[in-house]
């Protein structure tokens, strides 16, 4: 079976608690079995900086589903913890981002795998790598060495 490695991220609100809800509906849903959750991590905002932190997470979960619907899991999630459209990387109650699956490349015009930016953001490959510390890309490159050369970013695992 397939296993999806899925970026959770919040800034509004309770974000700890968003996060953890977010991974708690992961946990009970039937299309997805969770194998691992990092711990979350407060982190600077990238793109729009003039907004509060972000808590991010990342977990890998096994699945039946292919890519795209995953990803339409993932908003339907969203959905009904009560996120809106909104700014691109703007403040959000809950992002549920798919940013990996197995070693397979997938793009259609709703979905890119590996996500675009995976490899330049540090809020997300710590904690992908603190429960993944061999992951790569389809391609063989190893995220670690990603993470050596990402662009500073200030990120504080949250106690």
């Amino acid at each position: 079976m397939p296993v999806a490695t899925v970026g959770i991220g919040s800034n509004l609100g309770e974000p700890v608690a968003n996060c953890r809800q977010a991974i708690q509906l992961l946990q009970r849903s039937t299309d997805f079995q969770v194998l691992r959750v990092s711990s979350l991590y407060y982190t600077e905002p990238v793109g729009v900086r003039m907004q509060p932190w972000f808590v991010n997470g990342v977990l890998l979960a096994r699945t039946d589903l292919v890519p795209v619907e995953v990803l339409r899991a993932l908003k339907a999630m969203e959905t009904y913890m009560g996120r809106k459209p909104a700014e691109r990387w703007g403040p959000r109650l809950i992002d549920l981002d798919l940013l990996l699956y197995n070693d397979r490349v997938y793009e259609d015009e709703e979905l890119r795998v590996p996500h675009p930016r995976l490899t330049e953001r540090r809020f997300v490959l710590l904690p992908l790598l603190e429960i993944a510390p061999d992951a790569a890309l389809p391609d063989g490159r190893r995220l670690q060495h990603f993470l050596e050369h990402v662009a500073d970013q200030d990120v504080r695992r949250v106690d």
